[in-house]
């Protein structure tokens, strides 16, 4: 799949993948930070942002798109970033074409998911993916009102604040979601499950830096995770970010600045 991307700066290439809901445009101010170092790339993933939608999405199929990104852009070898889904589309990228990254960072999501319906990740995510599809938004004349019915299905603030993001008007002046909300839905299991097989054990990945980043108030990563993430990235260290959340790009851009520029 052909994804719409943005590209900043010159030197070393780095791409930076975005989250389940996310797009390109919630990691710009981060990679303008990083232009003067790297050539960054932040694509929109499929069923997210400006990239074509899909019925299938998965994260093989989602690492594959990334293979064909790069191949476009006639990137070589490259550090691969990726928050929540995006790190585990990275970790998928990783096991799959090792001899292309030289390096990976996964911020704040584990290799171990959950299909269980009763999965409070789960359940969170359907949610508000039905709330999203429960909304005729084309009648809507304004984003309050879509926001006034997001509040009434999901409490957190700071989400409804993300999903608008994702709120724009068509050539005929109507709203419309720019994420594949149906195709989320469909495939939620693919997105919360485990990316891993019995097969990854026997081949783990080594040869470049691997950093798992974890917001020190966030629990998608587990100290019992550590263990199985050494087990398919030997060299994998593990990095708490103080006063940070799930969205710790959010949070502490500086931090994940910093480290970053580590790289080089």
């Amino acid at each position: 799949m052909k994804l719409f991307y943005r590209k900043y700066g010159t030197g070393p290439c780095m791409v930076i993948l975005h989250g389940l809901y996310g797009s390109s445009d919630n990691w710009v101010t981060i990679a303008r930070k990083l232009s003067d170092k790297f050539t960054v790339i932040l694509p929109d993933m499929r069923n997210h942002g400006q990239s074509p939608h899909s019925q299938d999405h998965t994260y093989d199929l989602m690492a594959e798109d990334i293979v064909e990104l790069t191949q476009e852009l006639n990137i070589g070898r490259f550090i691969l970033a990726g928050h929540s889904m995006g790190g585990r589309v990275a970790m998928n990228f990783a096991l799959k074409f090792p001899g292309m990254l030289e390096a990976l960072i996964v911020i704040d999501i584990s290799p171990i998911g959950s299909t269980d319906p009763e999965n409070l990740f789960f359940k969170q995510h359907k949610v508000i993916l039905e709330s999203i599809l429960s909304l005729d938004i084309r009648g809507l004349k304004s984003r309050t009102d879509v926001e006034n019915f997001l509040a009434l299905r999901i409490e957190s603030e700071r989400t409804r604040g993300f999903l608008m993001k994702n709120l724009t008007r068509n050539s005929e002046g109507l709203f419309e979601w720019k994420l594949n909300a149906e195709s989320l839905l469909l495939n939620l299991t693919n997105i919360t499950g485990s990316i891993i097989n019995e097969n990854m054990y026997q081949n783990p990945v080594s040869g470049f830096p691997v950093y798992f980043i974890r917001g020190e108030k966030s629990d998608y990563i587990n100290p019992d995770d550590f263990p199985i993430i050494r087990s398919l990235f030997p060299a994998a260290e593990l990095v708490t970010i103080k006063d940070a959340g799930h969205w710790i790009h959010a949070d502490q851009p500086d931090e994940i600045e910093k480290l970053f520029l580590s790289l080089t």
